[in-house]
């Protein structure tokens, strides 16, 4: 954070971003993104933030048991057809 924060620090002084991001050795774009960052939330965004990965899988496994299931019901449903019409 005490990095992010030199950074902004001297971009609010008036540098410019690609010298700052140069001796910074970052890119003109990860530069943009903390600088916008520290603008929209301030200095709490500067923190470091979690790089585990947004749980999508969780809503698949969801879809997935709901087909499953409308699946059997389907089946179900023929069987009692199927059993009703012999």
């Amino acid at each position: 954070m005490d990095e992010r924060l030199r950074f902004v620090a001297r971009l609010l002084e008036g540098e410019a971003m690609s010298d700052v991001c140069g001796e910074f050795g970052i890119s003109r774009k990860t530069g943009y993104k903390i600088f916008d960052r520290c603008k929209e939330h301030g200095l709490e965004a500067l923190s470091d933030r979690s790089r585990r990965p947004v749980r999508y899988a969780t809503i698949n496994c969801r879809r997935r048991s709901k087909a499953s299931s409308s699946t059997a019901s389907a089946k179900s449903r023929l069987v009692r057809a199927a059993l009703i019409s012999h």
